[in-house]
């Protein structure tokens, strides 16, 4: 079906409301507005859907969110009596038509027969992966687009271990999709009648009460936060999202005496009125808890993205300036720290494990191994490092203590499987504490680590590839890096060239192959002869290719100039 036939099977569909119609008679004149909203549907992956929010076959909206959930279904139905009587897990956060999409999501699986018990409100996206483990549901469903700008929303789909969707049932889903009509072979119910007949049922505060106890378990040194309490100040934003209810809770109940939340994004509004986009990654996000800090004379801040699964952190320097820490520095500060105050109150487990992915700073292997600890890399995703850590503990191989990826997400403890910014706020505050407490910022923190364990630069790039060409622009680049392999790049020599999708290794110097344990992922590695890692990989959520380039040296200097010379290479790629 051409998207014109496609277009016109939606304008004239008695599924559609009128207003639904009125927006498709609006672009009636506009081909290329047409063809971009009903071309192919949304790509259902292992990171469920992402997109912006308007009506059409690659939008998010009511339609495409029944049609998921009913492939969903018809994958758990297939699980068996068993499985369908656990039920699925629904959560949802706090942009435009979250809760409406939450509805409807539990509408279908109610009337598959399958139950459904949703939150009640907007929740953080840890507290659904908690829901499904502690309440032994089969799955979990969670509306959110995450960091992303306002116009968009996702549909996030979990398994029954907690973690995100491992991509046998992400194609199981994907393959349902192509089989059922969007419109006829959908089944769903009255919200109202679902509630009404036990279908639906809804989580609160008992849920919330159980997840913080949790949370709270994480604390290590609390003789540490004590000791600083009644001076140490720090300023909070949950960015208009999730996080503002459990993490200033959490953080009082940690025994913090002075947390200032930023009141215009203590606000919960799917439009982000105060930022351009709502993204601890972008320090000009903080501009307002900055200046809050400054007035208040703030020893830290700290914000959380809108659906609650990241944060980002800033301190003062040695200039008294509030300056960005990168989720590869906090990531690094956290598990040094972790490592010395388990240590301290013997709590530091048997054959201790952190876990990180491939494109995460390699300063983190340097601080596990200096400490003891074994350190292993997964492909970037938390349901890899959920997999690997339960698959290194059921095989009594180690204890995880810590997993992270540089943008922004650490897991924590064993209630959850996905990142936590409730519980890594918990964590950075103690660490802050403890570091204050010594006569320390973690600015001060983090230049003593450099001098530790050696001198690391990150540097991620998002090449960014919209439009009905973007896809092929990305897969183009890919396949060209593929046939012709770089033996040199910025004026150095490659020593290996790495692809993770067959797993194999290429020593340049003399053609040998070897095979890595890890395969089955569209990403290219080139290990440098000057001991940098360039890493090539195509988001799965959005259209741009991402270069990540990890690199070490004698000095901050010398690192600063390896970032610049491998950067001005991958802008190259974009050409």
């Amino acid at each position: 079906m051409s998207y014109r036939d496609t277009y016109e099977k939606w304008l004239h569909s008695p599924a559609l409301s009128v207003e639904e119609k009125a927006e498709l008679e609006s672009i009636a004149g506009d081909e290329k507005e047409i063809e971009s909203r009903f071309f192919a549907p949304l790509e259902f992956g292992t990171a469920g859907l992402r997109g912006t929010m308007c009506v059409g076959l690659h939008q998010m909206n009511s339609h495409v969110i029944r049609h998921a959930t009913q492939a969903f279904a018809e994958v758990i139905l297939a699980e068996g009596p068993e499985a369908v009587a656990r039920g699925v897990a629904v959560c949802y956060d706090c942009r435009n038509h979250s809760q409406e999409f939450a509805r409807e999501a539990s509408c279908v699986m109610a009337a598959n027969g399958i139950k459904a018990r949703m939150f009640e409100s907007l929740r953080p996206t840890p507290e659904v992966s908690f829901a499904v483990r502690e309440y032994g549901c089969i799955a979990g469903i969670n509306v959110t687009a995450s960091h992303n700008p306002k116009e968009y929303n996702g549909y996030k789909v979990y398994w029954s271990d907690g973690a995100q969707l491992p991509p046998h049932h992400a194609s199981a889903i994907a393959k349902k999709m192509e089989e059922l009509d969007i419109f006829d072979d959908i089944k769903t119910m009255d919200y109202d009648k679902a509630v009404a007949d036990g279908l639906i049922t809804l989580m609160g505060e008992e849920t919330d009460e159980k997840f913080l106890a949790n949370v709270m378990a994480q604390v290590n040194d609390q003789a540490a936060v004590d000791q600083v309490a009644d001076t140490f100040k720090m300023i909070y934003t949950p960015f208009h999202g999730t996080g503002y209810k459990l993490i200033p809770e959490a953080l009082k109940r940690l025994g913090m005496k002075h947390v200032i939340c930023v009141p215009e994004q203590m606000v919960i509004d799917g439009n982000f009125p105060t930022v351009v986009s709502p993204n601890p990654e972008n320090p000009e996000g903080f501009y307002l808890a900055v200046d809050l800090a400054k007035k208040e004379g703030a020893d830290f801040i700290l914000g959380s993205d809108p659906d609650a699964d990241r944060v980002g952190i800033m301190v003062k320097n040695d200039k008294g300036e509030y300056v960005v820490i990168t989720g590869n520095q906090t990531g690094v500060l956290l598990l040094d720290y972790l490592i010395g105050a388990k240590k301290r109150t013997g709590k530091l487990p048997e054959k201790p494990v952190a876990l990180k992915t491939i494109v995460t700073t390699e300063m983190a292997r340097k601080v596990a191994e200096v400490n003891g600890l074994q350190c292993y890399d997964t492909f970037t995703g938390f349901k890899f490092l959920a997999e690997k850590k339960d698959k290194l503990e059921n095989a009594g191989e180690g204890k995880v203590i810590f997993s992270y990826e540089e943008s922004y997400g650490y897991m924590l403890g064993d209630y959850v499987r996905d990142k936590d910014a409730v519980t890594a706020a918990v964590a950075m505050t103690e660490m802050a504490a403890w570091y204050a407490g010594q006569g320390m910022t973690l600015y001060d923190a983090l230049l003593k680590l450099y001098e530790k364990y050696g001198y690391y630069g990150e540097k991620t790039l998002n090449l960014v590839m919209p439009g009905l060409d973007g896809l092929k622009k990305m897969a183009d680049l890919m396949a060209n890096l593929r046939a012709q392999p770089p033996v040199e790049i910025a004026g150095v020599a490659v020593a290996q060239q790495k692809d993770y999708k067959d797993g194999s290794v290429v020593n340049v110097a003399d053609g040998s192959k070897t095979t890595m344990e890890l395969s089955g992922s569209n990403v290219l590695r080139y290990e440098m002869t000057d001991g940098t890692s360039l890493i090539v990989r195509p988001s799965g959520t959005e259209p741009k290719v991402k270069v990540y380039i990890l690199a070490n040296g004698a000095d901050k200097a010398e690192c600063d100039a390896k970032v610049a010379k491998y950067a001005a290479w991958a802008e190259t790629l974009k050409q």
